[in-house]
């Protein structure tokens, strides 16, 4: 009998810069080709921003990762409109097609690239960066929804941010049927406007701002860096900065958010793509 065949791929938006982010999702995917391996599933990477590097609508499940600098800093250049003719064929196909739908889940930068997309609030320059383990506030959606269902309230994860989505277009959100579901819990600074954390488009399309495929061994990378260390220690004390470093090794908090976020949307996107015929 003919395996199910399944594309899964990832967007590289780091830009050739070092990071973990990569490795975790290449992680996180493995783990779940190896618990369905009675269908046939394969991975591939693209180097989108560095190279130029696209898929196309072969693929079923798309991840678009993280990475650096502004999300409007290559709005002129060739990578930036093709990929959002990519995000234009997804949208389309998945409007005009009762089954075999495309799945995607935006990542950090790729999640404000997703609001510029579907213009569901405000992307803007932070009032200060934000990096570390930091606790997040979900919606009743968010409660209810497969990716964070399973998560405390307040959830934790890896949050490193320059940039934000904030001024939730309530208007458009209700157009498109997209659901808020979660939110940063605010410091006083910006306890008026707090961010937009995570938001489902619809039942294939999701993203988050924080990093859900973050694990200890990625933020301790972080952590170990001095600029990173002073940040904190500067805008919280040295005692956030170890309460941070214990977090790091909580069972209920970012390894919980690791092992739930995206394996769970893999999961439910696999679940639905093997119900169309081979």
């Amino acid at each position: 009998m003919q395996k199910q065949k399944i594309k899964i791929t990832t967007i590289d938006l780091y830009n050739n810069e070092r990071n973990e982010g990569m490795r975790c999702i290449r992680e996180i995917v493995t783990d779940a080709i190896n618990l369905n391996s009675d269908l046939d599933i394969s991975y591939d990477v693209f180097d989108t921003r560095y190279k130029g590097e696209l898929p196309d609508l072969s693929y079923d499940i798309f991840i678009s990762s993280g990475g650096p600098g502004s999300p409007f800093e290559d709005e002129d250049k060739k990578w930036d409109k093709d990929y959002f003719t990519l995000l234009d064929n997804i949208w389309t196909h998945n409007q005009n097609s009762n089954d075999n739908k495309k799945y995607m889940f935006f990542i950090c930068h790729s999640f404000q690239m997703m609001a510029r997309y579907f213009q569901f609030g405000e992307v803007n320059k932070r009032f200060i960066n934000s990096f570390g383990v930091m606790p997040f506030q979900k919606t009743q959606d968010g409660t209810n929804d497969i990716i964070l269902k399973e998560l405390t309230d307040p959830f934790y994860a890896a949050d490193i941010r320059h940039w934000q989505v904030t001024n939730a277009n309530n208007a458009r959100i209700k157009e498109i049927g997209a659901k808020i579901l979660s939110w940063e819990i605010p410091e006083e600074d910006n306890r008026e406007n707090p961010a937009i954390t995570a938001i489902r488009i619809s039942n294939e399309i999701v993203g988050t701002q924080f990093h859900p495929e973050a694990d200890p061994e990625s933020m301790l990378y972080h952590f170990k860096q001095d600029e990173r260390k002073e940040f904190i220690i500067k805008r919280y004390n040295e005692e956030k900065y170890n309460e941070m470093i214990d977090w790091l090794q909580h069972p209920d908090k970012i390894q919980l958010t690791r092992k739930t976020v995206i394996p769970y949307f893999l999961k439910n996107a696999i679940e639905e793509l093997s119900k169309v015929s081979v």
